[in-house]
């Protein structure tokens, strides 16, 4: 079982509050920043920090949202993905900084992003001193050129996805052409969330079933954990899991 904090971070003046999976046994370990997705710090995005920390990773999920109720951040945090700039972004870099100084870890630090985190975690992956970075059917930016001396990315996208069709195509052609060492996944038949058991209101789960294809393809998790944790393990512990 995995050891289990509420931490704080302090950005321009703010408090964002953190949850801090920590694996068993004797560090250090590698650090992951887990960026959630549009439902923000819940349940769900806790687990998967523990999914890392079991694994092997001082797993940090950082509340970008600062304790306020998602409906009122989402559009928000958003605008500031796209537009490639804001508090957000500052908090995951001050989360990155915050594990790197940890006495239990490597300094090595990677990035994980989920929905609206995937969007963060391919303009992070570009922008910090990261070392391995996950966007999972993350929008990409609107200037691919912004992905230009990426750390390595893995990246994973639902082929019945329709928000994102086409996206894994025109990343993987970005990541080539920048040169950066990745592994980009279309899974077929996987719909938006694929990768965790997220859920949404039930009265907007019909639309989220049309629009996002969300709650498809769940199957296909185990193998791109699978896949994460191998990619994880080569960038971020120095060897193929």
């Amino acid at each position: 079982m995995t050891d289990m904090a509420e931490i704080s971070l302090t950005v321009g003046g703010r408090t964002f509050p953190g949850y801090l999976a920590v694996p068993e046994g004797e560090g250090p370990w590698p650090g992951v920043v887990v960026v959630f997705e549009a439902l923000g710090a819940s349940a769900d995005m806790r687990a998967q920090a523990d999914r890392l920390a079991a694994r092997g990773y001082l797993a940090l999920l950082p509340d970008l949202y600062g304790g306020k109720p998602w409906m009122r951040c989402v559009m928000g945090a958003m605008r500031q993905m796209i537009a490639r700039r804001g508090t957000a972004y500052d908090v995951i870099e001050a989360s990155r900084v915050a594990l790197a100084e940890r006495p239990d870890c490597t300094g090595r630090v990677g990035v994980i992003g989920f929905c609206l985190g995937g969007g963060f975690a391919l303009v992070a992956a570009a922008r910090y001193d990261f070392q391995a970075a996950s966007a999972n059917y993350g929008i990409l930016p609107r200037d691919t050129g912004a992905l230009a001396g990426a750390c390595p990315v893995i990246a994973h996208y639902g082929a019945k996805d329709p928000t994102l069709r086409g996206a894994a195509a025109k990343l993987e052609r970005a990541l080539t052409a920048h040169g950066v060492t990745h592994e980009v996944t279309e899974v077929p038949g996987a719909g938006h969330g694929f990768l965790t058991e997220t859920s949404v209101p039930a009265p907007i789960m019909p639309v989220a079933r049309v629009t996002f294809g969300l709650g498809k393809g769940r199957e296909n998790a185990p193998e791109a954990w699978d896949r994460i944790f191998g990619f994880f393990g080569e960038h971020l512990h120095g060897e193929r899991t």
